[in-house]
């Protein structure tokens, strides 16, 4: 980034590219790609006038993909948010070898706009980056793996953040508004309301609902894409005796359902009824997880577990 004028490749747009071109480069010349290249010999205006003090006023934050698919979401994202034009853009930490660790590009450098939720086509700022925060990004527009590119939507969450470049943000942005707007809020209500008429029922066979509910999802998806209709999910809380007013129901739909299509990712759905771990607890499971798939396959069958899976030291063993 810091390069971003000298490696343009506007810059290369001179006579010399076109002799080149043309093989009329004089004796002792070396290509431009052997040339050593100075700053104060750029000849052309770049469309971009960021400059290194300009974007060093960056956020950067950690991310995940949220997806079905282990490999993908083990993925290790870093990610970057520049205040002075609100773009950003996302690296992907590849391990080649034992001790080689490169930055891949897996975002471009860009201004992009919500796709999904109450913020949809509206450009993100300094506000969407908090621990927990969804970022949405078309599939088709980026160069993603082809596991990835399965769903229209890429959603990355946020795990981690600088919390010293966003102070430092804050205090010097004007429009920064550090409240979430009424709608947001508005959300996260819903969530917890209907969150607590199940905490209940959870707490006695929470472990059996909800791992039901996984499989019984599974089976009536006749498409295998994840998504199931509305009346497929009310048949599904009263096979399980899963009582929910038919108001929460209809306010928990319209937040879930933002593209009207009358069907929802029920993945998505049970993170909102009953709630999900937090990221610091999600990130020894994802450890823990890249330890059992020992192939990076995406899936950890049973003997691979039990390789690994030892309970000697258990209390209940210790004590016979």
């Amino acid at each position: 980034l810091v390069r971003a004028v000298i490696s343009d490749p506007e810059q290369s747009m001179c006579a010399d590219v076109c002799e080149e071109a043309r093989g009329l480069l004089g004796l002792g010349t070396a290509r431009m790609r052997f040339r050593k290249r100075m700053f104060h010999e750029t000849k052309i205006r770049t469309k971009s006038g960021l400059t290194e003090n300009m974007l060093s006023n960056k956020l950067r934050f950690d991310s995940r993909i949220i997806s079905r698919n282990g490999r993908d979401a083990c993925r290790e994202l870093i990610g970057f948010f520049f205040a002075c034009d609100r773009s950003l853009t996302v690296y992907e930490f590849r391990q080649f070898g034992k001790n080689r660790t490169n930055a891949l590009p897996f975002i471009q450098k860009g201004v992009y706009q919500h796709q999904r939720g109450q913020r949809k086509g509206k450009a993100y700022d300094l506000s969407d980056f908090y621990i927990g925060a969804n970022l949405t990004f078309r599939s088709v527009d980026h160069n993603l793996p082809e596991s990835v590119k399965q769903n229209p939507v890429l959603i990355l969450r946020v795990i981690s953040i600088d919390e010293a470049a966003m102070d430092f943000l804050k205090s010097s942005s004007m429009e920064f508004k550090q409240e979430c707007s009424k709608q947001v809020v508005d959300d996260s209500e819903v969530f917890k309301k209907i969150q607590g008429i199940f905490r209940e029922t959870l707490s006695k066979r929470g472990v059996r609902v909800i791992t039901g509910l996984g499989k019984y999802f599974r089976q009536v998806d006749k498409n295998r894409n994840g998504f199931l209709s509305q009346a497929a999910f009310k048949e599904a809380l009263k096979v399980f005796h899963l009582e929910m007013p038919e108001g929460d129901f209809e306010s928990l739909w319209l937040i879930l359902d933002d593209s009207k299509s009358d069907k929802v990712d029920y993945g998505e759905f049970t993170r909102a009824v009953f709630g999900e771990m937090n990221e610091y607890r999600k990130a020894f499971v994802r450890k823990a997880y890249m330890k059992l798939d020992f192939n990076k396959t995406g899936s950890v069958p049973m003997v691979d577990i039990r390789k690994c899976y030892c309970a000697k030291k258990h209390p209940l063993v210790l004590a016979g």
